[in-house]
């Protein structure tokens, strides 16, 4: 029987081991694979971007004016000719107070007119002949003055009957009570049969809310931007608010405050919105967009794309050979989901605007339209 050494094969077998797990870790001998990792990628392009305050304030609508309506006489409500939350425009007839009493009233005026008229005309004729006696000697100073002030007297009462029959018709016309203005119509406080107290029963309240307000307070440091900006041309602004179907309404800023509030450190506005839809209802909050102006042709990417370092931000650019630069940026305004950026890109660029995680500059890339895992195969049974 032979004896084998051990100790002899040893050398061997490490050789072997060795070059198979050469084989194993290097197919073909080579260098290990590069790392591809897989993302997601946009074009940096050139678009106009609107200069808004930032953060947007929160607004709220206000009617543009609101009139308590009150009877300017008293007595018993006849007639309501409107309903409830009805749009009036202005001059359409809301109440009636029972015009009897006034129309009675204005028939006594009319008689103590017609009645003192003539009694001045009589006291006229009378003074007209004392004083042609007078002129002739044949009256005394007395009468002739007694004749005058009997006139004047009489003159008086029928300016007095006038004033007081102006007074009873326009009694007569505020029996029929109109809208001011044109708006929206609120709860009714007093209804048919009731008597009303003049000025005190507030009988309905109108909102006009075509055009309507919004109110918003912004901080004082955007009151340079805001003046500079209103001297060109008048600033739009949109209100949105949840739920909201159909466009955002807009308007224009009409009112900026001559003070700034020193509790808050900010400074009231107003705009002014046609509202011709309705769609913007008084006491509502909404928010709001106030532009200042645009920026013309600048270079914007998607927001994800901008990336936050150490040394700053930066943007993964992905070169020509499928390879990623890391590119360090100064960005600007960001609107709707875009960022400015300011420096060192240039329109028409790729940028990686998902898969950060794997990226270095230098690593290839494989450009995806989606990062979902792919489906895991599915099991075998062993044979």
């Amino acid at each position: 029987m032979m004896n084998i050494n051990p100790f002899i094969l040893v050398p061997g077998a490490l050789a072997l081991v060795a070059a198979l797990w050469t084989a194993g870790c290097s197919p073909g001998g080579g260098k290990p694979p590069a790392v591809v990792a897989p993302v997601l990628v946009a074009k940096a392009a050139v678009t106009n971007v609107p200069v808004r305050i930032q953060p947007a304030p929160v607004g709220h609508v206000l009617p543009m004016s609101t009139v308590g309506i009150r009877p300017q006489i008293g007595g018993v409500l006849q007639a309501v000719h409107f309903a409830e939350g009805q749009e009036v425009q202005k001059g359409d007839l809301l109440f009636t107070i029972d015009p009897r009493p006034a129309q009675a009233a204005l028939d006594v005026a009319r008689a103590a007119l017609a009645r003192d008229t003539a009694q001045l005309e009589n006291a006229e004729i009378q003074w007209a002949r004392d004083q042609k006696l007078f002129n002739d000697k044949i009256e005394s100073q007395d009468v002739f003055d007694t004749s005058k002030a009997n006139r004047d007297a009489f003159a008086g009462t029928v300016q007095s009957d006038r004033a007081a029959l102006t007074n009873a018709e326009l009694n007569l016309e505020f029996t029929s009570i109109r809208a001011p203005v044109s708006g929206r119509t609120g709860g009714l406080l007093f209804h048919e049969g009731n008597v009303v107290k003049a000025p005190d029963d507030q009988l309905v309240t109108i909102n006009q809310i075509h055009p309507i307000y919004v109110a918003f307070a912004v901080a004082e440091q955007n009151l340079p931007a805001i003046t500079q900006a209103m001297r060109g041309q008048p600033l739009a602004v949109t209100a949105a608010f949840e739920n909201m179907t159909g466009p955002v309404p807009a308007g224009a800023l009409t009112f900026l405050d001559n003070t700034v509030d020193t509790a808050t450190g900010t400074i009231l506005l107003k705009a002014t919105f046609p509202n011709a839809d309705g769609s913007l209802w008084p006491g509502q909050f909404v928010q709001v967009c106030l532009t200042l102006g645009e920026l013309r042709s600048v270079v914007t990417v998607p927001t994800q794309a901008v990336q936050v370092g150490q040394n700053g931000q930066f943007i993964y650019v992905v070169t020509t050979n499928q390879t990623v630069n890391l590119r360090p940026v100064r960005t600007g305004l960001t609107y709707e989901g875009m960022t400015v950026i300011e420096t060192n890109l240039a329109a028409g660029e790729t940028v990686v605007t998902d898969g950060h995680l794997r990226l270095a500059p230098g690593v290839n890339v494989n450009i995806k339209s989606s990062l979902q895992p792919d489906a895991a195969p599915a099991a075998t049974n062993a044979p």
